[in-house]
């Protein structure tokens, strides 16, 4: 398991402040590469906070295409002698022996790509494939206004690590009815929501039906497309989305809302699923 200690980390830093310079400790986020391989070939490369690795390996995976759920997952171990530098900056997922993997190298349209914090589906030369994956989810249950207002409002309290540094997104997964089920943190927007479909990936949950995934920052395609394959109907977030989100969601049937804030917020897809 990842040393939680190496999350953030205290730098000593210059203040100015009313006309005056002064000397302070201020906590920041670590950022460190991730090298994920798939039977021993290196799949991606993503900077990321360390922590909840596994989920982060697994949720990429299944938001890929690579595994189907967790039953075609073996082992999933960081690589390398305990306590050699490095060690947990890589990490080896090994699928069972029966399970049809998609391996790197036959993911259509897949190239072998560094990704960073930021990068979402950064190793794909073409969004088709990606797009093929998103079939339309079912309407299923509805859920008032209220509820994706209050889902965003208590994405503060699970940002600890935020509160800390100031420098990290979260993800956060909530029922209709406003229990908070899982929370996760990282550097990268996309990592987080990795890591949370990836926990969930671990306890068989998926597909998600009856939840909201908040995420703070903006709303992306990639973002829709990982809660489309996860089965998640509803996506919040606290700003603005990009044209190619609202019209994956449109095609998805992902309710999408931006700018939630306070009482209010932008619906851009899917407003039939609220009440």
């Amino acid at each position: 398991m990842t040393n939680p200690s190496r999350n953030k980390r205290e730098i000593g830093v210059a203040r100015y402040e009313q006309g005056a310079f002064s000397s302070r400790g201020d906590e920041i986020a670590c950022e460190e590469p991730l090298e994920i391989r798939v039977s021993g070939d290196t799949f991606a490369i993503t900077m990321r906070t360390p922590g909840h690795d596994r989920e982060l390996a697994l949720g990429l995976l299944f938001a890929e295409g690579v595994i189907k759920g967790v039953d075609d997952v073996a082992t999933v171990t960081h690589c390398g002698r305990t306590g050699d530098a490095g060690r947990e900056n890589t990490i080896d997922v090994r699928p069972v022996s029966t399970a049809k993997v998609v391996l790197p190298d036959e993911l259509p349209g897949r190239r072998g790509t560094l990704t960073t914090s930021a990068c979402g589906v950064c190793g794909r030369q073409s969004i088709d494939d990606l797009l093929e994956r998103c079939t339309p989810l079912p309407l299923g249950a509805t859920l008032p206004a209220d509820a994706i207002l209050r889902a965003v409002s208590s994405l503060d309290g699970a940002q600890e690590l935020y509160a800390l540094t100031g420098g990290c997104h979260a993800a956060m997964l909530s029922t209709f009815d406003g229990e908070r089920v899982a929370a996760f943190e990282d550097v990268g927007r996309h990592n987080a929501v990795d890591k949370l479909i990836g926990a969930m990936l671990l306890l068989k949950k998926l597909p998600l039906a009856g939840h909201i995934l908040t995420v703070s920052g903006r709303a992306s395609f990639e973002l829709v497309q990982k809660a489309a394959v996860a089965g998640i109907p509803v996506l919040a977030s606290v700003s603005a989305p990009s044209t190619l989100a609202v019209d994956l969601a449109t095609r998805a049937n992902v309710t999408l809302a931006g700018f939630v804030r306070g009482a209010a917020m932008n619906v851009y897809a899917g407003v039939e699923r609220i009440t």
